[in-house]
This record gives structure tokens, sequence and C-alpha cells, in this order.
């Protein structure tokens, strides 16, 4: 599933730590020994989200952009930046208070599924900008409904977020996209 320019990054790590800068929506990620494995930046004045993502030396591997110019559940399509190439989609479920999120392929079938944890955290955030301040938690479960890997927030000035994935998790750099480009949308 993956293009050539994907096959350069080493997701070969079960945790990462993702840091947000503070005054934009640009991203690091990096792996368990503190290695960065992608950046993220998302652009700027555009009609459609759009979230370039690249490896350590500021090349671009793959996209993440809006499909269309507005929607309250999006589609973000995940493109290979070498070959051009659609990888997966992701998708905005509706909910009031639990943030509901899903992976698939191109062909329509679910990868994963990203849900926020604690429907009484959700209902503090959409009555008070104060609730922002506690750290956002997010399941990841596969297609089965088996949960594959976690988001945890953390406490701190910027945005921090550890994603732990099982082991043997397949498409781990789509999900990895997925928990970036979540976090800048739902504007974490």
């Amino acid at each position: 599933m993956p293009g050539d320019a994907l096959s350069r990054i080493d997701f070969s790590d079960n945790k990462y730590t993702l840091k947000q800068k503070a005054v934009r929506n640009a991203y690091k990620l990096y792996d368990s020994s503190g290695e960065e494995v992608l950046g993220a930046k998302q652009k700027m004045f555009k009609m459609k989200e759009e979230f370039p993502f690249t490896d350590p030396e500021g090349n671009e591997v793959f996209t993440v952009k809006a499909e269309n110019l507005m929607d309250i559940a999006g589609d973000y399509a995940i493109t290979d930046s070498g070959t051009g190439e659609k990888i997966a989609v992701l998708t905005q479920d509706f909910s009031f208070l639990v943030h509901k999120w899903r992976v698939k392929d191109t062909e329509g079938n679910l990868i994963a599924k990203i849900e926020s944890r604690g429907k009484l955290v959700g209902l503090l955030r959409s009555l008070s900008d104060i609730a922002q301040l506690f750290p956002h938690r997010y399941t990841i479960e596969n297609a089965e409904g088996e949960q594959i890997g976690t988001i945890q927030g953390q406490f701190s000035f910027r945005d921090k977020y550890e994603i732990e994935l099982e082991e043997g998790v397949d498409n781990k750099e789509t999900i990895i996209a997925a928990a970036v480009t979540i976090d800048a949308l739902e504007g974490n």
C-alpha cells in the first residue's frame, strides 16, 4: 500500500512522541529513542486544510489534504508525495461529545478507528475553553474493534502526545498521520 517515499521512513517503533510548536500547527514526531521521524506543518491561508509531512531532512513524504472546501464531518486524503497516489482517507464522524475518526484505505475498507475517551471531558470542552487545558486521550481500534493503540495527551505548555501502537500493527504511517492531523483539525 505505501509508496516509494514512505518506504524511506522508519516506522519500526511502537511508541512515538508528538510535539506541537507553540505558535502554529507545526509538529515533530519522535521515536522512543528521541530521534526525529517526521515533521508536519499545516499550510496556512489555503482554501482546503493541508498538512505536508517531511522526513528529518525536510523532504516531503506524504500530504494530508481536505477533499472538500467545507465539511462538518470532513474527508482528508493521505497522499504519497513520491508517487502522487492516495494511500488512505481520514473521515470525521460528526458527534457532539466524542470525537470519532475513521481511517480507510482507498477502496473504503476500514484500517482503524480513533475515538476520544471521556464523554464528561468532551461535554466540558464543548461548554468551556478552560476544559481545553485537560489533555486529550484517544483509543485506536482496528477494523475488528480490537484496541491496537492509544494517543495520550500530556500536560505541557504546548501539545505533547504519546502515541503507542501494539506490536505488528499494519499501516503505522497512516495511523500516525491521522493522529497529527486530528490534533490540528480539532484545534487541540
